[in-house]
């Protein structure tokens, strides 16, 4: 039995290098933030190198180590390349957050099968590349966290109803692959426990930005027990927490970030 760390130290995440894809979006940016400020040094990757430049440029600029990179998840040999690239710079990895996500097409009526494959192919493809390859120095640390980001329509069917009136619509291909995100977290957190790299799933509610349209607010506020859309410090804790040593003893869980919305 080892001995019992002080309680603040066990969320500390100093020395510890993460690995954010799609860490310039909506949650990715305070995703990013959140393992920075609790000591990592974090490399946010996505397609659009330009916006994880700025975004990373922003946090240096607070003494957070946080570092751009560029990455394809319908590429395999750019998920490789930016895996070899850290282990030349860092010679390790300990966090991933599997963030990054395509959204194309619409509802059930008004999505085409070339959007649902051009989604798939990120979204499933790319999410299980993710895995494969970056677990593979975490396997052979015999240590590392693994973080799905899936969503509460992962969990429940959408409530349709608060998309009247509005332009937004719940995408058939995102329930799809958010579904399939919850359950490939338990089934990797099987087959990696003999290697001692955890796996788990947050999935967060709505979130609230300048671009959530006004009349859209409302309706979900009306549906969410908590009675507000998230706001950026709601998913920080629990990505800490998932990242951290505090959670060493949980594994293959989904833990929802919602107001309470998958409670009734």
């Amino acid at each position: 039995m080892t001995a019992a760390k002080n309680t603040i130290d066990l969320f500390r995440l100093r020395g510890k290098i993460a690995l954010v894809t799609g860490g310039a979006g909506i949650y990715g940016a305070h995703i990013v933030r959140a393992l920075a400020e609790a000591g990592a040094h974090v490399v946010v990757a996505s397609r659009d190198l330009g916006k994880c430049e700025t975004l990373a440029q922003s946090l240096t600029s607070e003494s957070l180590q946080v570092e751009a990179a560029s990455l394809d998840l319908t590429s395999e040999s750019s998920i490789r390349g930016l895996c070899q690239k850290i282990l030349d710079r860092h010679g390790r990895l300990d966090v991933l957050v599997n963030n990054a996500v395509a959204r194309s097409g619409g509802d059930l009526r008004h999505v085409t099968a070339a959007e649902w494959e051009a989604a798939m192919k990120v979204n499933s493809t790319g999410l299980f590349l993710s895995c494969q390859i970056f677990s593979e120095p975490m396997q052979k640390a015999r240590a590392g966290s693994i973080i799905n980001i899936a969503s509460i329509y992962g969990m429940v069917g959408p409530d349709f109803s608060i998309y009247e009136g509005t332009r937004l619509t719940n995408p058939v291909n995102y329930a799809f692959a958010k579904g399939g995100m919850v359950n490939l977290t338990r089934y990797l957190a099987s087959f990696f426990a003999p290697y001692q790299v955890r796996v788990n799933c947050l999935s967060p509610g709505g979130f609230q930005t300048e671009d959530t349209p006004a009349e859209f607010v409302p309706n979900y506020v009306r549906r969410t027990p908590l009675g507000r859309m998230a706001e950026p410090d709601d998913i920080k804790g629990p990505i800490v927490f998932l990242a951290s040593e505090a959670s060493r003893y949980i594994t293959g869980q989904n833990l929802p970030v919602d107001g309470g919305w998958t409670a009734i």
